[in-house]
């Protein structure tokens, strides 16, 4: 009896031993189910920070719809002083170089019609002719364009110099406007195709070269007019001299 029993203890045990041996460890197991769980969660965390990324570039995308046949409105563009820098630039004469260009900007002090001083800087207005103070309409224009630059800064953009060594300079104010296109659509200027490349035409009015007739004898070269008209004021004794304010 006491070996029937020995002999089935050591067949359970043999058993159990090749169970045992069948089946990995257990901490065997416990290692891969970690690593498969860090494995997934790495994909994950990846799989996130894809999606995040993708969020953000569309956010920064700014995505336009065409529709056939319609067209979207565009954005309104801001009409700076700067923007009207691009205008065709005066005639240069071909025995001096053309100067650098210079922007003054500050308060304007009006010397005639198409004259002014910004910082002490003597500028000529470009491309237009206003007549002298002492001629006809003169005054008139003067003081046209002291009321368009009357507590208004002025930025002004050289264009060349003058025989006179004054600067030419196209003038504008806060809101874009021209001053030299202003004076020439007040009748009180004619466009001198000449320097502006005719871009002032069109404004001038119906009877401007009729009362600017002495600003339009210079621009066609006849000063006989103009030596005319100031010998006549000398004999009738007007100050011919150019007038102040």
């Amino acid at each position: 009896m006491d070996r029937l029993r020995h002999a089935l203890l050591e067949r359970d045990i043999s058993y159990c031993v090749q169970l045992e041996r069948s089946y990995p460890p257990v901490d065997v197991v416990v290692h891969v189910i970690e690593f498969a769980l860090e494995v997934f969660l790495l994909f994950v965390g990846l799989g996130v920070i894809v999606l995040l990324r993708r969020k953000r570039r569309r956010r920064g995308q700014r995505i336009r719809v065409s529709t056939p046949g319609v067209q979207l409105p565009r954005r309104p563009v801001r009409r700076t002083i700067s923007a009207v820098d691009n205008r065709p630039k005066p005639p240069v004469s071909n025995d001096r170089e053309p100067p650098q260009e210079k922007v003054l900007l500050g308060r304007a002090y009006v010397t005639d019609g198409d004259g002014l001083r910004i910082k002490g800087q003597e500028i000529r207005l470009f491309g237009i002719d206003a007549p002298e103070f002492e001629h006809p309409y003169g005054k008139k224009a003067k003081w046209a364009l002291h009321g368009l630059c009357k507590g208004r800064d002025v930025m002004a953009v050289s264009a060349d110099i003058d025989d006179y060594g004054r600067l030419v300079a196209r003038c504008y104010l806060s809101d874009g406007s021209d001053l030299s296109a202003e004076m020439v659509k007040l009748g009180l200027a004619l466009d001198w195709p000449k320097f502006s490349g005719g871009i002032y035409s069109h404004l001038e009015t119906a009877d401007a070269r009729r009362k600017l007739w002495l600003a339009d004898a210079r621009q066609k070269g006849r000063m006989d007019v103009w030596e005319k008209y100031e010998a006549k004021r000398a004999a009738s004794g007007q100050n011919v001299s150019p007038g102040l304010d």
